[in-house]
This record gives structure tokens, sequence and C-alpha cells, in this order.
């Protein structure tokens, strides 16, 4: 029975990463960005005191947390991993589109994850070009 249940509690905690977001919106004189992130691996605590508590000088920046990140975003870095951390998350990027010109290529570079960008009918999505 034990052998059983392994698996179950590696689920469900596998599960409980996912059902976590937190919301960064940071402003400053010439600066209005809100990116959410997503919890793929990282353990919750580290989550929430580490990777949703950006520092950020002389910009405005307010946290909130949600189980999912909202819809709206213009592109999504999905299985963004970390600088050369194990630990992935997905990155939404919310306001001005034309700045997946630039967030694309580090999302599948340094962040070596895969560049979405939304469907605007369906909720599909497809891959900026």
């Amino acid at each position: 029975m034990r052998v059983f249940l392994l698996p179950l509690l590696l689920l469900l905690a596998s599960s409980q990463a996912l059902a976590e977001a937190c919301i960064v919106h940071s402003q400053s004189d010439r600066l209005d960005v809100k990116v959410c992130q997503a919890n793929r691996s990282i353990p919750s605590q580290l989550f929430r005191d580490g990777f949703c508590k950006p520092e950020m000088p002389g910009q405005k920046v307010e946290v909130s947390y949600a189980e999912q990140c909202p819809e709206g975003a213009f592109g999504i870095c999905r299985n963004s991993q970390v600088s050369n951390i194990a630990y992935r998350q997905d990155l939404y990027y919310y306001g001005v589109a034309s700045d997946a010109r630039y967030l694309k290529p580090f999302c599948e570079g340094q962040g070596k994850g895969t560049w979405e960008s939304p469907s605007s009918s369906a909720g599909n999505s497809q891959a900026v070009k």
C-alpha cells in the first residue's frame, strides 16, 4: 500500500505548486509593468518569500497572490528556468505587446522556456513570429 501512496502524494504536491501564482505590478515615472509568475516546481515558501518579492529601487511595487494568472497576457513564457536553478515557472506578460520582440528571445534563450502568444478568440496559443 505504501508503494501506491507515494505517487499520489507526489501528484498532490505538484498540483499544489501549479495552483500558485503571484502578480507583480511595478510602476515608476516612465514605466508600468505587470507580470504574473505561475509556480511549476518552486517550493511554496521560497516562491512566496523570494521569487514574488522583487527588489526594484525607485519603483512602486505591488504584489498580489492568486491560484492562477489572469487572462489577458500578450505573451507567456512556459516552463521558464530561473538562472541555472532547476526550478520552473510560467511567466505571463501584460501591457505593451510589442515588448514580445525582446521577451521572446530572452524566454527561449536564457530562460530555456517556450514562448506563446495567447489567441484572442479561443484561448489557444500561437508562437510569436
